[in-house]
């Protein structure tokens, strides 16, 4: 089985943004709107906060306690969206449940929506970019190919599919709360290329893929004393039966993080050209 390198293609990708920034004088600035307490959601910060550092730009984290009033988040934003000192803005998910996302994330600029979530945002929405640029490394060609996605959010199934497609993808999503678990491995097992972003630990076994799939892992939990980071694939399990993994950590995390930088850079890039 081979194991994709996520860390070692992220920094293909900042070496490149870093040369580029440098040489065309740019400093480009990322606004993060991080809500409550989430260990996922404040690890991808801290990524995110060194990469853009490494790339020669700065991340600026404007944090709320889970009671914040949702009314001042979206004035945060638009005050954001009027500072021509910053170049991207994005929302860290999930929200506490009492927050309406859609709204939230809909009052950020289309021309600083570098999470790519709105429909008319200038840019590729980087969780679908970075699962396909993991394809590329595990695929050789997408013809005939059975493409299956186990998601937790309508939305995010919707996107994915959507951006997938466009890439010459054909992709059917299960949204798992609304399946039997005998339909659901039924499913699973079906699939040439198998995605899940779930972040229930080790959800993916064995038994419930076909021989030689491409598992695209970008789920992501804690677990024990130790808070360990864990996948949606239990790797020892698929390890003789799937042909491609993207391990957790290091697997789509870094490619997540690298293609937001990227389309930080075309904001400042094209705000300055």
């Amino acid at each position: 089985m081979q194991i994709l390198d996520g860390k070692k293609e992220a920094e293909k990708i900042l070496s490149d943004l870093k040369k580029r920034i440098a040489k065309e004088k740019l400093s480009p600035k990322l606004a993060v709107i991080l809500i409550g307490r989430n260990r996922a959601s404040e690890l991808y910060v801290k990524l995110k906060t060194k990469a853009a550092e490494k790339i020669g730009g700065k991340l600026v984290l404007y944090k709320f306690g889970k009671s914040v009033a949702e009314e001042k988040i979206i004035r945060q934003i638009k005050d954001l969206n009027n500072d021509s000192s910053i170049h991207g803005i994005i929302v860290q998910l999930p929200l506490p449940k009492k927050f309406r996302t859609d709204r939230i994330i809909g009052a950020v600029s289309p021309q600083k929506d570098v999470d790519g979530f709105q429909k008319n945002s200038r840019f590729s929405p980087v969780l679908p970019l970075a699962i396909f640029l993991a394809l590329k490394k595990g695929v050789k060609t997408f013809k005939n190919k059975k493409a299956v996605v186990l998601v937790n959010s309508d939305v995010f199934g919707l996107t994915l599919r959507k951006f997938l497609k466009k890439n010459k993808i054909t992709v059917s999503y299960i949204l798992k709360s609304e399946v039997s678990w005998q339909k659901f491995e039924e499913r699973t097992k079906s699939a040439d290329i198998l995605i899940s972003v779930c972040g229930i630990p080790h959800l993916i076994k064995s038994e419930m893929i076909k021989k030689g799939a491409v598992l695209i892992d970008a789920g992501i939990s804690y677990a024990g004393r130790t808070k360990k980071v864990l996948g949606d694939v239990d790797r020892e399990s698929v390890k003789d039966k799937a042909s491609f993994l993207t391990p957790v950590p290091g697997g789509i995390g870094p490619l997540t993080v690298a293609s937001l930088l990227k389309n930080l850079f075309y904001a400042v890039k094209n705000k300055h050209d």
